[in-house]
């Protein structure tokens, strides 16, 4: 019947710039049905569900929906892409504040939510209790970008269902939030799916598959390989099917300078970073509370905690990005913070891979010279590289299976192959301290591996030092050897804690 059609996919092809891609594509969501999509890093997911949304356009074949409202106020699509362009627009409002001389004004949640409501009349009410449903009321005052990933996406979940979306599309919802937060969060959607909405998940995790999700779709290279019930594509020889070999020859680190740790006595009291009794408050926000830590040469530290715990802000005293480092007893590589080292001295013999880093890098260049930045830590490539560093940039795109992209202009890959981009951007340079901040996030099960892979083997046979964040322990490298993880006390406020694994 086609009263019980949501929407369909007649013999559709898409294109995405240039290409062409999904040609031939049959696709119908009945009322009722909820689908997880799974693919590959670049098989066409984002692609796909955008073309419900209308911003990727059909150039063969219909969508049909039974219905008047168009697609862009049918179907609500809440992803990184968007983060990224909230943050965006928030940094060109800075601009007119600047010429307007409001420099102090900021853009809170609270204004974010209520620029969303279908309903102006009641907007006051439908934001706080859309807020209250999220369990994000004290949020609100909040500027948005001093949220974490995980904040940031259940106020991107609100901000979509303040305008009562017939498809919710959610891609990878899950990235970034800590185990009860995706316990909440899954509980939160699995509430939204019923006959009044259809809820679509794109996820690279299949553990990650709610129960009310009724129907799986699998792409691969940009077609559609399975799609049906989920116990007829739930299954182990489909997921093999579904994606390809991890990497598994053997490599060594293609980067001058390297060579096996030394674990003698004197390479151990080497102190790269020192903090007493630091404290980081943001007006009546008390983000670390007293915190001391030090990290040793020849250490690599696994970092766990919930979000908002403070990791992030921990992190960033590290890099040279917190000027309230400079209020604290903080020595790095063994200078004291604000005795007249540069931020570029820091910048130097550190790298780094994070989300904060993926949502300022949004220029227009190559992905090749994105991995080439790395030698320089700028956003863009402004200087001349020699020889030798393009062989070694050449070399850990081989290495982490990304080389075809590397002619692809960066800000056109998927969320996943720019994230593998950036890591072989951290890699490329031999800092002493090489951050990697939730590195695995958005990425397919092949190219998580290969990353795991090449972390195990510059924690082992590296001069580099490792700080790993994650909300995985099961993602934890054998090459850990200590762990500092934060946890709530009677105050409320969370305390890190470290120990030798």
């Amino acid at each position: 019947m086609k009263d019980s059609i949501v929407v369909k996919l007649d013999h559709v092809a898409l294109r995405v710039r240039d290409t062409l891609i999904l040609p031939d594509t049959n696709w119908q969501i009945d009322r009722g049905q909820h689908w997880a999509i799974l693919g590959p890093n670049g098989a066409g997911k984002t692609s796909l569900v955008k073309a419900l949304t209308g911003d990727v356009p059909v150039v063969r074949g219909t969508i049909y929906s039974p219905h008047e409202l168009s697609q862009a106020s049918r179907a609500g699509y809440v992803s990184f892409e968007q983060h990224q362009r909230l943050v965006e627009r928030e940094e060109r409002r800075d601009a007119s504040r600047y010429f307007s001389g409001d420099l102090n004004r900021i853009t809170t949640v609270y204004e974010i939510l209520l620029e969303s409501c279908a309903a102006p009349g009641s907007c006051s009410i439908d934001v706080e209790r859309m807020a209250a449903e999220l369990k994000i009321s004290h949020l609100l005052e909040r500027e948005i970008r001093v949220l974490s990933t995980g904040e940031m996406r259940k106020v991107q979940i609100a901000r979509i269902m303040l305008d009562s979306p017939e498809i919710l599309i959610l891609d990878e919802p899950f990235d970034g939030l800590d185990e009860s937060s995706r316990i909440g969060l899954a509980q939160i959607i699995d509430d939204l799916m019923d006959d009044s909405r259809t809820v679509i998940l794109v996820t690279h995790r299949q553990r990650e598959i709610l129960p009310n999700i009724s129907h799986v779709l699998a792409l691969r290279d940009g077609r559609i390989i399975f799609k049906g019930r989920r116990e007829e594509v739930l299954i182990p020889t489909r997921m093999e099917l579904l994606y390809p070999d991890s990497l598994k020859k053997p490599f060594t680190i293609p980067t001058e300078g390297t060579g096996p740790k030394k674990h003698d006595t004197g390479s151990f009291s080497k102190v790269l970073v020192s903090m007493k009794n630091v404290t980081i408050k943001y007006e009546d926000t008390t983000v670390l509370d007293n915190v001391s830590w030090t990290v040793k040469s020849g250490e690599n530290w696994a970092i766990l905690g919930p979000n908002g715990c403070g990791k992030t802000t921990l992190l960033s005293l590290i890099t040279g990005d917190n000027p309230q480092a400079y209020a604290n007893e903080i020595y790095l590589f063994g200078q004291r913070r604000g005795s007249g080292e540069s931020i570029w001295d820091i910048k130097r013999q550190t790298g780094i891979i994070s989300s904060d880093l993926q949502i300022r890098y949004r220029k227009p260049i190559t992905a090749f010279e994105v991995v080439l930045s790395g030698f320089f830590d700028s956003v863009g490539l402004y200087q001349d590289y020699t020889p030798e560093q393009k062989e070694t940039a050449e070399q850990w795109v081989e290495i982490l299976g990304v080389a075809d992209k590397s002619d692809r202009v960066f800000n056109q890959l998927s969320y996943g192959e720019q994230r593998m981009q950036l890591l072989a951007r951290s890699m490329v340079k031999v800092p002493r301290i090489l951050i990697l901040d939730e590195p695995c996030q958005g990425l397919d099960r092949t190219n998580r591996q290969r990353i795991l892979d090449a972390i195990e083997i510059v924690g082992y046979q590296s001069k580099t030092n490792l700080i790993y964040v994650t909300h995985y322990p099961s993602e934890i490298p054998t090459c850990m050897t200590h762990m500092l993880q934060f946890e709530n006390t009677r105050t409320g406020r969370y305390r890190p804690k470290s120990r030798r694994l």
